[in-house]
């Protein structure tokens, strides 16, 4: 009887394994067809893995350059610091505003190198909190005198595969703004693309002037900066070397290397099949796929050169600085003046999209889910927007909650790099604090 009992309690375990055994191997299976499935799927639009593949920011033979400013280590190692340095705040509107404020004031890590805030205030803030989310408006600076901006600040993240710069690519001479000559107006920061270069550069260029920022050649001479110049700058005059253009264009070469390269749908694509969950796995195949995704945000950065008009809302007057002007509100066309661009604007990265609480060019979303869940249903937000204007992308998707979910899991998890403090010096040589240096945020970072 005691024999009988234990063949029974033998034969229902030896089930109860099998059963299991069986259901681990479905379940492991799942993630490998549906590896396999994403796989064909990308070769399918792409050619190859290797097409959507973000270089390493080390890697600089492979990250697209400008012809006219070639990305050298000397360069980018320079670049690094004086995107960071807020001893170039020198052109403030108030003394207490000098040696505050830099690039990197809206463009930080902590924020995925966007603003930490909706509006990013660089000349006449103050403070900073843990990822530049506190920081408001100085006191003692009247608002007409703050450096901000009418549309949200965007990441430098990949910008290496972009040409033109800003929501409306107003910035870049060459390529998508071909064509454009009429538009780069005299006397604006536009017209700088006169000087020929893509939108990296002339961003940079233009933005010293923007943003108040100054290459001081007494910041330069005798200081840790003369031999970091002199070394990117080799066969450029010593009159012209520590100037204002030679200090954007070495910006630009950095901020081209700041890349995404290890978040883990980076790693997926270079080999590693556990980098992703089955879920985002999953939520790739719908990017790819039903959710038409890459179909707007494609290539390496998952951004586009392309301009949609997806009636998404400007900022709200009421809880920015200043005026939302009618330029800014008709995107691409208010560049162009051509009233077919109207109400468009640049498609983004996706990258790190988690890093801030307010996404789209107005900040009216706050999550990744909420954007997806607008673009599924295809409604316009913004009334101002006429529905002849809309992009015909702008279509229901069909998705379900389950496929949002997995598709929201894919962009917010296996497209964010969490390491992007690799491209943060580690000090500068003025000795400033950074990215800011008002006396409240010398507190709050600890650098006082």
């Amino acid at each position: 009887m005691i024999l009988r009992k234990f063949s029974l309690t033998a034969v229902f375990l030896g089930l109860l394994l099998q059963s299991c055994s069986k259901d681990e191997d479905v379940y492991r299976s799942i993630p490998i067809e549906a590896d396999e499935d994403l796989r064909a799927q990308i070769v399918s639009i792409y050619g190859s893995l290797e097409a959507l593949v973000l270089p390493n920011g080390t890697d600089l033979n492979t990250i697209p350059a400008d012809p006219k400013n070639p990305i050298t280590k000397e360069k980018v190692a320079l670049g690094q610091l004086l995107f960071h340095e807020t001893a170039m705040g020198l052109d403030a509107k108030l003394e207490m505003g000098l040696n505050t404020y830099s690039c990197a004031s809206c463009h930080h890590a902590q924020a995925g190198f966007q603003s930490g805030l909706k509006q990013g205030i660089g000349d006449g803030g103050i403070g900073f909190g843990s990822f530049g989310q506190t920081r408001a408006m100085n006191p003692f600076y009247e608002e007409a005198d703050l450096d901000v901006q009418p549309i949200r600040s965007p990441t430098i993240l990949n910008t290496a595969y972009q040409d033109v710069m800003l929501w409306n690519g107003q910035f870049g001479a060459t390529k998508t703004n071909a064509g454009t000559e009429a538009s780069w107006t005299p006397g604006t920061p536009k017209e700088s693309n006169n000087l020929g270069f893509e939108g990296l550069e002339i961003q940079a260029i233009a933005g010293m002037g923007v943003h108040r920022l100054k290459c001081d050649p007494k910041m330069v001479i005798g200081s840790e900066y003369q031999p970091l110049f002199d070394a990117a700058y080799p066969d450029i005059p010593i009159e012209e070397r520590y100037t204002d253009l030679y200090a954007a264009l070495a910006i630009a070469a950095y901020e081209r290397t700041v890349m995404a390269s290890e978040a883990p749908f980076q790693l997926w694509l270079k080999g590693n099949a556990q980098s992703m969950s089955p879920d985002e796995t999953q939520g790739a195949l719908l990017f790819f796929g039903k959710g038409e995704c890459y179909t707007c945000h494609s290539g390496p950065g998952l951004n586009g050169m392309d301009f949609h008009a997806l009636g998404m809302k400007d900022f709200v007057t009421e809880e920015v600085h200043g005026i939302v002007d009618e330029a800014t509100k008709k995107g691409r066309g208010g560049f162009t003046n051509n009233p077919l661009d109207d109400y468009a604007y640049k498609t983004p990265t996706l990258y790190n999209l988690r890093d801030v609480s307010f996404l789209g060019h107005g900040g009216s979303f706050s999550t990744v889910e909420e954007i997806i869940r607008y673009k599924n249903i295809a409604i316009p937000e913004n009334p101002d927007v006429p529905r002849n204007k809309l992009s015909s992308l702008f279509r229901p998707l069909g998705l379900d909650d389950q496929e949002i979910h997995q598709l929201t899991l894919f962009v917010a998890n296996s497209l964010y790099d969490n390491d992007l403090q690799r491209f943060v010096p580690e000090s500068l040589p003025s000795g400033n604090c950074f990215p800011v240096a008002d006396y409240l945020s010398k507190q709050e970072l600890g650098c006082d």
